[in-house]
């Protein structure tokens, strides 16, 4: 099973499994209780941790969507990605075409498309023609929070990116992406910026990921409706929304109804609530949120839960569970505590390089081997518990995936500081001591690794 919880999403008698991150290392989101660190320190590295989770529920398609059949702005941007996979299925070359790449006419592209196959739905894995009137299959197992990769100027390199998803499905066995979240560090780039980078995962993951999430939230409402929108014109599988989190919601009503106006914007995609009250500053319990949700945003199917309270995500499962949302946990290195309360899936930024051996831990899970399961989370802790007191965060992460892929993700944009070679040389020698980076090939014996 490479990467999926295929039962997870119903209730058994005995232990129910589900998640609730904190902020930590391991997935994208929050800062570390472990290790205290000021607001200065806090700002120049990035000490962020773990991650969330979302899940899903019915669809609800609307292939009358604003700008679909209409000859716009958008649709010329949907053209360039579709002309450049038609001109790839033709063996002309569209596949070197990216985000960025001028022509004379002023489009990234060269060649013929009719309007008819720009306004046709983006054919992605898994999907028909016609996916847009039909379901898809739910947003469950591994999903890596994607690094966005730059160059040592702080331009961002597309040019890595189809490498990037290779490694991840090869690799890793993880098949699904949530774009600039926390870890993609898509907060610090422009609009112009986090467009790109979606259009380059949609294109490249294209008949190779099964699910791609773009996160859209922004502290401006106009803007997360334009990259919402965006995202359903590239083909997207899904939209995932954060909290406002300077002029904060102060309740839930207020709080749904800022993600009410943005889901409204990609009426067909499913829509996620990224939980991550570390970060925003918003403690709306994700339980409080989820009761009556569908009523007011009729297209919601989950949940990226980035906090540690077990409570309320216990609760998220228990009082949802005919509902069948994507409950996704966020917190790596308490996955298996999240998984035993109902967990159906899990949002992370050590999935990028550590997704092979989450997958076993899952695997022994679902074979009901909870003494490996636990072995493989433990494990998994040793490390991330180890950079977590070195000072670990979004640089540090693009470190050790550097490290640990041979893929360049190059530093983080300011006011993140780049990893230290201090830091890259000590988490390589943990790496090896338990035998995470033996499958590319550096292999160091240790009775610390893990079997």
């Amino acid at each position: 099973m490479a990467a999926g919880f295929p039962r997870l999403g119903k209730r058994h008698p005995g232990p129910h499994a589900a998640e609730a991150p904190i902020p930590g290392p391991g997935a994208e989101g929050a800062g570390r209780v472990p290790v205290k660190v000021t607001p200065a320190e806090e700002a120049t590295q990035g000490h962020t941790g773990s991650g969330g989770a979302p899940r899903a529920g019915p669809w609800n398609y609307n292939p009358q969507a604003p700008g679909r059949g209409t000859w716009s702005c958008a649709n010329r941007l949907k053209e360039r990605v579709l002309c450049a996979r038609d001109r790839e299925a033709r063996g002309t070359g569209a596949g070197s075409v990216r985000p960025g790449d001028p022509s004379p006419e002023g489009s990234r592209y060269t060649g013929e498309c009719s309007r008819a196959s720009v306004n046709a739905t983006p054919s992605r894995p898994g999907h028909s023609s016609s996916s847009m009137a039909s379901p898809k299959k739910k947003l469950q197992g591994l999903v890596a929070a994607t690094i966005t990769p730059m160059t040592e100027n702080g331009e961002i390199n597309f040019s890595v990116i189809g490498q990037y998803v290779d490694y991840l499905v090869k690799e890793q066995g993880v098949k699904n992406i949530f774009v600039n979240g926390t870890t993609g560090e898509g907060l610090s780039l422009s609009v112009s910026e986090r467009r790109q980078v979606a259009e380059e995962w949609v294109t490249q993951g294209r008949n190779k990921l099964d699910q791609v999430v773009i996160h859209v939230g922004a502290l401006s409402l106009k803007e997360s409706q334009e990259l919402a929108q965006h995202a359903a014109e590239i083909g997207a599988d899904g939209i995932a929304v954060i909290a406002p989190f300077f002029f904060k919601p102060w309740n839930k009503d207020v709080l749904i109804n800022f993600l009410k106006e943005v889901a409204a914007s990609a009426p067909a995609l499913p829509f996620y609530y990224y939980h991550i009250p570390a970060l925003t500053g918003v403690k709306i319990r994700a339980e409080e949120l989820l009761d009556g949700i569908q009523d007011k945003i009729p297209t919601f199917q989950g949940l990226k839960f980035s906090d540690t309270d077990l409570l309320d995500f216990g609760q998220c499962v228990d009082q949802n569970h005919q509902r069948q949302f994507s409950l996704l946990f966020g917190v790596d290195e308490q996955l298996l505590s999240g998984l035993v309360m109902g967990a159906t899936g899990a949002v992370g930024s050590t999935y990028n390089y550590l997704g092979k051996k989450t997958n076993q831990m899952l695997e022994a899970f679902e074979r009901k081997d909870f003494s490996s399961a636990l072995n493989y989370q433990f494990c998994i802790q040793r490390f991330i518990n180890f950079v977590v007191k070195l000072g670990f965060g979004v640089s540090q992460t693009k470190a050790i995936m550097t490290l640990v892929s041979g893929i360049p993700m190059g530093p983080p944009r300011l006011p993140l500081q780049k990893a230290t070679r201090e830091f890259t040389d000590n988490a390589e020698a943990k790496l090896k001591s338990l035998d995470f980076l033996s499958f590319t090939g550096v292999k160091d014996g240790n009775l610390e690794a893990c079997s």
